[in-house]
């Protein structure tokens, strides 16, 4: 019963996770009213960093002193803030965001295949195999296959967004490297290298200081910053040791289906059957990634 408990609230932060990043692109857009990409992400790093260091703080935990820790973090914040969301705004201007989102959530079937033919880090078996393909099905159908029409006709936005989901599944692996961290430490880390990286650009690019700002600009980019990105990348780390890399990559699918529910309830967007079909596949390819091995001692983590 405890192990099935265990497991229960890993899965239960899994999807709380999904919820979070899928509920970001709601508080983008109702930022960007006013505030430029750049600046955007720039505010978002700065904001969760302090947030983050408030929190570690009151842990009582300090930033890790050796450079070698320092240059996995820079790399960590690379690859699942600064790379990958570079990446994904250049290519939006593209494609559609129907299509930006299907491409985006194929970062589970990266990192099965870079698992599986490179780093061997964590157990591949053909029921991740089977659950990667039905929840990059179930996220084909809620989206709508109507926007695969798209493939090919802008290929270099595709590939941008396909670069984007390689590179959060290079986070997804790579985050492994700081295990050795606690979570806390490894978020608030990787968003004061991303804030180092992302504020200059802002404030060459953008010229921060000239724009007017709404107050629902406002409000939705410190809520982006603080859930969306703070509380978010705490419950990330933390996902990484239990539930494997693949187990953490595959909130991607369910974050597909949460923006399309997001969009029904605020939207009043339709809710036909294919999306239920959709949302189905995504929960159980979630689901087949993430059971859990079962050994005489009880609850194995996926990513063990």
């Amino acid at each position: 019963m405890k192990a099935d408990t265990r497991f229960g609230v890993e899965l239960a932060l899994l999807a709380l996770l999904a919820l979070l990043w899928g509920s970001s692109y709601l508080f983008i857009k109702v930022a960007l009213r006013d505030i430029p990409p750049f600046t955007l992400i720039a505010i978002r790093v700065t904001i969760a960093a302090i947030f983050l260091l408030v929190v570690m703080r009151w842990h009582g935990l300090s930033l890790p002193h050796g450079g070698a820790d320092w240059r996995r973090l820079f790399i960590q914040s690379f690859f699942n803030s600064v790379g990958a969301w570079t990446v994904l705004a250049w290519g939006q201007q593209y494609i559609s965001s129907g299509l930006a989102s299907v491409l985006n959530s194929t970062s589970p079937l990266f990192v099965f295949l870079i698992t599986f033919a490179v780093t061997r880090h964590e157990p591949v078996n053909g029921r991740k195999l089977v659950g990667a393909l039905v929840g990059m099905t179930g996220v084909v159908l809620v989206i709508g296959p109507q926007v695969l029409s798209g493939i090919g006709l802008q290929a270099a936005g595709s590939v941008a967004a396909l670069t984007g989901a390689l590179l959060y599944a290079g986070a997804a692996i790579y985050g492994r490297n700081l295990n050795h961290l606690p979570a806390t430490v490894t978020a608030a880390g990787t968003m004061i290298c991303a804030s180092l990286c992302l504020v200059p650009v802002a404030i060459v690019h953008d010229r921060p200081w000239t724009l007017v700002i709404s107050p629902p600009s406002a409000a939705a980019a410190v809520t982006l910053a603080v859930l969306c990105t703070g509380v978010a990348l705490l419950i990330y780390f933390r996902l990484v040791r239990t539930l494997g890399s693949m187990g953490v990559a595959s909130q991607s699918y369910l974050r597909a289906g949460i923006g399309v529910v997001l969009g029904i309830i605020v939207l009043g967007e339709s809710f036909g059957a294919m999306v239920a079909a959709g949302l189905a596949c995504a929960i159980i390819g979630v689901a087949l990634i993430n059971m859990p091995v079962r050994e005489r001692s009880g609850f194995t983590s996926a990513g063990r």
